[in-house]
């Protein structure tokens, strides 16, 4: 007879209640129509541009906080990045001390060999000190940024999830948060290393030998434009990397759950899955393997460059000498030098490239932060306070949301950079009812007449286009959704169960509920036998949405939990349509206790469940067409009498 927000169903023109249309979100308050969620030009196109502003905003929300650990980090990385040249003029010293031995060249030698120990035990304490600091900031940022995506996400409204994907969805929370990570704590860390590196070590070069330098630094040209090249490839490869991953994930998350793996086995498609998933996985081989080899290519033809580099170096500067312009040990010290700046002039040629690829993880995070929440709390939203359970709809219409009004386009596959801003028809045409605390309606119609809608708009699943729907007198969007999700209690046909035992699934509706609460509730929803003949009763696990249990378990666990919960409004979404003679007896008992004083909305297609109804709404097309009790709408010449005459033939 009754039930818990269920599974979409189709309207009439094709459109499912949770999200398929389209038209303004969040109705006639506060709202203008139209309004795209959709952060234009958040997605990059290939070899385009980050927005402008990203750094500081990368700054403000998320660096800010831990500017004096980040100081520390830059200090820990320019002293061990200085210390890296230091050794190269200690070993100059030994080898020109060896060369040409003098009075007190043993002294001389222990003295550099333990200065050359002292250095790399003080660069060991660096890299230590360094690695922590990198490590306790790059967690501490993945926590806040996960925290905070999650909490926005969690808050989006039902159409958010209609259409997104939710692999990519958990790909923006997983790997795009560690690449925003290493954003901040390796590539700009790396930058400021290389930056400290290259003064240090061309500084002292061009103290050793300003000819030699100039003709070393002579190649830098060839640097920038090799790395500019590759870096634009990269960049590309990068992004296309992330989309494909979204895509295995997304793959992944739909198959790889129980119903998906049902419908697998049922319609016996696994090599198709198979072939589907090799396929998708393939791409993501491919772009790997192209992407090392572009990466390998740069880094050989630099170790190439700096390879002959150094051979030049050997070469001139064992020339000067030969002619007494410069001694052995300079060589060698000069040559070492050579290798501790070519390495960070090549980071550093590309670091505009790279410090944007590494931005692209920030910029899809925020993204999906930037993605407006139309439904929440008004900033002067108020309390629902001992919520008596009066119901009304005053001249209600409503059209779901449009696509660019509901996801974004980066997070659906296959619609490309844009999604549809077109409106759509209302599913809901100036409705209007009351319902006294206490009362129960029914809504009956034909599949796709708006009887989920109605009742979606209730807790505020939805928000109206026009009109209003009102709990207490209090028009809902007025209300704070705590409040209003505390008043309002659903069963669905299909009711969610988290993969966790049975008492943790009842204590979602109260956290502080008591062992003896539970247990009270389930004896009112006639499921506490069959819970404590389980060989862990309460504590078993129900499975993944459930499905250890049976249909009629489910649907009398959901009603316990709304039992818990307590609320003063129940909605029943067809509790009982898809039950045997069984359990929908056990299930109608211990509905008749859950519904006992309070308000409730009762989508019903057995008509035969809901004859005791104080008033039935007969809607067709999004209109109320017809209303009354049972009697009198059997009396009446209507499309109720029509239904009810041609069940009763079917069931004759």
């Amino acid at each position: 007879m009754l039930a818990d927000v269920s599974m979409p169903r189709m309207d009439r023109h094709g459109m499912g209640p949770l999200g398929m249309g389209s038209a303004r979100l969040g109705g006639g308050r506060g709202m203008v129509p139209g309004t795209r969620l959709v952060r234009e030009g958040a997605q990059l196109p290939p070899g385009g541009k980050l927005p402008q502003g990203l750094v500081g905003r990368v700054w403000r929300e998320f660096a800010r906080p831990y500017r004096r650990r980040l100081s520390m980090l830059i200090v820990a990385i320019v002293g061990a990045s200085a210390l890296t040249v230091v050794p190269a003029l200690v070993f100059r010293g030994i080898v020109n001390v060896i060369s040409a031995p003098g009075p007190a060249a043993v002294r001389d030698l222990n003295l550099l060999a333990l200065v050359a120990v002292g250095l790399a035990l003080v660069a060991a304490a660096f890299s230590l000190w360094q690695r922590y600091l990198v490590a306790w900031i790059g967690e501490h940022l993945v926590l806040d940024l996960r925290r905070r995506l999650f909490d926005h996400v969690q808050r989006m409204p039902l159409a958010f999830f209609t259409r997104t994907q939710t692999g990519a969805l958990i790909s923006r929370l997983d790997n795009d948060v560690q690449g925003a990570q290493r954003a901040l704590t390796g590539t700009f860390g790396t930058l400021t290393a290389n930056v400290v590196q290259v003064v240090t070590a061309v500084g002292v070069m061009l103290a050793l030998e300003w000819r030699l330098t100039l003709l070393v630094l002579s190649v830098l040209p060839l640097f920038v434009m090799l790395a500019k090249a590759v870096g634009r490839r990269l960049q590309g490869l990068t992004r296309e990397q992330m989309t494909l991953n979204a895509d295995l994930n997304s793959l992944m998350s739909e198959r790889l759950n129980v119903a998906g793996a049902l419908l697998v086995k049922l319609f016996g498609d696994a090599r198709r899955e198979s072939a589907g998933f090799a396929q998708t996985a393939r791409g993501v081989a491919d772009v790997g393997v192209r992407s090392a080899v572009v990466s390998r290519l740069f880094y050989v033809t630099l170790t190439l460059m700096g390879a002959i580099g150094t051979a030049v170096v050997y070469w001139l500067g064992g020339h000067l000498v030969i002619g007494g312009g410069m001694q052995p040990g300079d060589v060698v010290g000069f040559a070492l030098l050579v290798g501790q700046a070519y390495g960070p002039l090549s980071a550093l040629s590309n670091a505009p490239v790279e410090v944007l690829t590494a931005l692209v993880s920030f910029d899809r995070v925020f993204e999906i932060l930037d993605v407006r929440q139309p439904i929440a709390d008004a900033p002067d939203a108020v309390d629902l306070s001992d919520a008596a359970g009066e119901v009304a709809f005053d001249d209600v219409t409503f059209a779901y949301p449009s696509a660019a009004d509901s996801s974004i386009a980066s997070l659906e596959r296959g619609f490309g950079d844009l999604l549809d801003a077109r409106p759509g028809a209302p599913v809901l045409r100036g409705v209007s009812f009351r319902t006294r605390p206490g009362e129960t309606v029914a809504l009956v119609g034909h599949s796709g007449a708006g009887k989920t809608t109605v009742c979606n708009l209730v807790p505020r699943l939805y928000d109206v286009t026009t009109g209003a729907v009102r709990i207490d007198g209090h028009d809902v969007r007025d209300l704070t959704m705590a409040s209003l999700a505390r008043a309002v209690g659903v069963v669905s046909q299909d009711p969610h169960l988290f993969h966790d035992t049975i008492r943790t699934n009842l204590r979602y509706a109260r956290a502080d509920a008591s062992d003896a609460a539970i247990e009270a509730a389930c004896r009112a929803a006639h499921i506490h036998d069959v819970i404590a003949a389980l060989p862990d009763g309460y504590d078993t696990l129900v499975g993944e949405r459930g499905y250890r249990l049976s249909g009629g378990e489910k649907q009398r666990l959901a009603i316990a939990r709304v039992l818990l919960k307590d609320p003063a409004i129940v909605i029943l979404d067809e509790a009982t349509a898809h039950l045997d003679s069984e359990s929908e007896a056990a299930v109608q008992q211990a509905l008749a206790t859950a519904l006992r004083g309070r308000t409730s909305l009762v989508i019903a297609h057995r008509l035969s469940t809901i004859v005791g109804a104080d008033e039935i709404l007969v809607l067709d097309g999004g209109r109320v067409v017809q209303r009354g009790t049972h009697a009198e709408l059997l009396h009446d010449r209507g499309p109720y009498r029509d239904l009810y005459r041609t069940q009763f033939a079917r069931t004759a």
